[in-house]
């Protein structure tokens, strides 16, 4: 008997993001995955209803912060690979196949890259570009202590297979979840690979992820990780 291909979930993290849903919502891919779930904290602003509208299961989030809700995706869904798309116009649907392929030609972990050739970083049209230099500073310094040839560490768009995820054991509660998540793939010497991604601009809304708290919060996880090794 032919093994079975491994099943896909594609799991979409909102929260008000009605919007971007309204102009995303026939680019995404659909057709490429086997499940689709929607991670929702409180949203207010018609997104609920515009999921359930499409037939999307929506599984709304009880705590506060993306890392809870990549948890609460991991338990939820049933696919091998998981796929973590937010509809906010800065990630490119189209991107969603590509890091399916990525999964199933044995990488671990597939990160879409705004810093490798053929990509776009959001700022790349501003003179000070300092949510790019951030993040590019925090990948330097994870890839002086722990090696790699990742390039963009922070990015939350990416797929992993999920007992790679669950072997992880991550505990980030907000925006550092990702970070933490590429720390730890590189400890455990994960097959991490890259995709150049087109980071688009935001529509609607606003960002969540407040540079200065972020940023410390990343401080923060960086010396835990130096701390702790590979102990987790």
């Amino acid at each position: 008997m032919k093994n079975k291909a491994p099943r896909t979930s594609l799991v979409i993290l909102t929260r008000n993001e009605i919007s971007g849903l309204k102009a995303l919502i026939s680019h995404i891919p659909f057709h490429t995955v086997d499940e689709v779930l929607a991670i929702d904290y409180q949203s207010t602003d018609g997104t609920v209803e515009f999921f359930r509208s499409h037939g999307i299961n929506v599984i709304q989030q009880q705590k506060s912060g993306r890392g809870h809700a990549f948890q609460l995706a991991v338990k939820r869904a049933k696919g091998t690979f998981l796929i973590f798309f937010s509809p906010d116009g800065n990630e490119d649907p189209t991107d969603i196949p590509k890091l399916i392929e990525q999964l199933k030609n044995g990488a671990d972990l597939s990160i879409a890259s705004r810093f490798i050739q053929d990509s776009r970083n959001e700022e790349d049209d501003q003179l000070f570009k300092f949510r790019a230099w951030a993040n590019q500073s925090f990948t330097f310094i994870v890839k002086m202590l722990w090696g790699g040839n990742i390039s963009d560490t922070i990015n939350g768009y990416r797929a992993i297979r999920k007992d790679a995820f669950n072997a992880l054991h991550l505990d980030a509660d907000g925006f550092a979840i990702e970070f933490q998540m590429s720390i730890r793939a590189l400890k455990k010497g994960y097959n991490i690979q890259e995709i150049p991604t087109q980071e688009g601009n935001r529509i609607g809304g606003a960002s969540t992820a407040y540079a200065i708290s972020t940023g410390i919060a990343f401080l923060g996880f960086l010396a835990r990780e130096i701390w702790i090794g590979k102990k987790f």
